[in-house]
């Protein structure tokens, strides 16, 4: 198992190669599965072994492989910090099978199926535990079929983002009215920027790579993120305040391009999917616990953690959860059972 400092360009001249190998070879496919399977999983994360969640999923992973006895058989190469592209080029890689696991947030998926926005909606979860008894009670089936009937990716396992999402910003935010103004970077998603909107800011969409720059150059006067993310990006070395809105737990997903999921020999991908599955358990368990610490880290390094009004900001998103049922009615079933599901 490798992490793998890769040239972007030269990784994606070669990946297509090899695509387009697989597809005019078929023999080469029976070849490949008889030797080593060699994946490449990526995320966009840096390389920090305790406060990044890819890291952690891929040392999980590679942990539990090896307990399934697939640790000779399978071999996944590890590639953090946007070194295979920005987030929206790797999902679509995922799609057409360039890239076969991505470790994000559900967010990104919903730019090429919408209806995965559900999970972005501001003050929808109350918790983590809440969330995966959600999806358990089948909150999650129909995003994942939707995700692998729209764009032939599958989410073969859940796991948490470390903490949920809050604002840091350059000035004190404890109610609406302290973000009128205040240029906040959300996912380059609809769903998530209208619900800072909905929260009073100036709504900026960036990639995840831009943000330390454009706070640096005073682009942006702050982020909404989990604490891990913060830590291990430096992002507190340009923003000095964060105000626990908590307007999102974000779902972690680990996406498997189903192109690799169908040229896998049965057997080893049963194992391959136990062992996906049971890494996710073990990030779910990491990520509960490092988010104290992670605002901890925060504090001594100058950030000043604070609560604020979040029923004036829950409020003031309470629409959005209906006009996004009304604007996708598929929504309902999913959002109810996440409603009715007690932590």
């Amino acid at each position: 198992m490798t992490i793998v400092p890769v040239n972007r360009r030269a990784f994606i001249k070669s990946s297509a190669a090899v695509t387009a190998g697989l597809v005019l070879s078929p023999a080469i496919i029976g070849r490949a599965e008889a030797a080593t399977l060699k994946l490449k999983c990526s995320s966009s994360l840096p390389n920090d072994p305790k406060f990044a969640n890819g890291r952690v999923y891929y040392d999980n992973l590679v942990k539990n492989l090896k307990g399934n006895g697939l640790g000779e058989q399978v071999e996944v190469a590890f590639f953090p910090d946007n070194q295979l592209g920005q987030e929206i080029d790797v999902i679509n890689s995922v799609k057409l099978g360039v890239i076969d696991l991505m470790v994000s947030g559900s967010s990104i998926s919903a730019n090429l199926v919408p209806l995965v926005g559900t999970f972005d909606l501001g003050f929808l979860f109350s918790s983590f535990p809440q969330q995966t008894k959600a999806f358990e009670s089948g909150a999650a089936k129909p995003i994942e079929d939707a995700l692998l009937k729209g764009s032939n990716i599958r989410i073969i396992a859940w796991a948490y983002n470390f903490g949920s999402r809050s604002v840091l910003a350059r000035k004190p935010v404890k109610t609406p009215e302290d973000l009128a103004g205040l240029k906040i970077r959300t996912l380059p998603n609809p769903v998530i920027t209208e619900c800072l909107r909905l929260m009073g800011a100036a709504a900026t969409p960036l990639a995840f790579g831009e943000i330390y720059t454009a706070l640096q150059a005073g682009v942006l006067d702050g982020l909404e993120h989990d604490p891990p993310t913060i830590l291990a990006s430096k992002f507190f070395e340009t923003a000095k305040f964060y105000a626990l809105t908590q307007h999102n737990f974000s779902p972690l997903a680990i996406y498997f391009s189903d192109m690799t999921y169908n040229r896998m020999d049965p057997k080893l991908r049963d194992g391959f999917l136990d062992a996906a599955k049971k890494a996710a358990v073990d990030t779910r368990a990491h990520g509960l616990a490092v988010e104290k610490e992670a605002l901890a880290a925060l504090a001594e390094k100058g950030v000043t953690v604070a609560e604020c009004d979040r029923e004036a900001f829950r409020k003031r998103v309470a629409p959005q959860h209906e006009n996004f049922i009304k604007a996708r009615p598929d929504s309902k079933a999913v959002i109810d059972i996440i409603r009715a599901t007690q932590a």
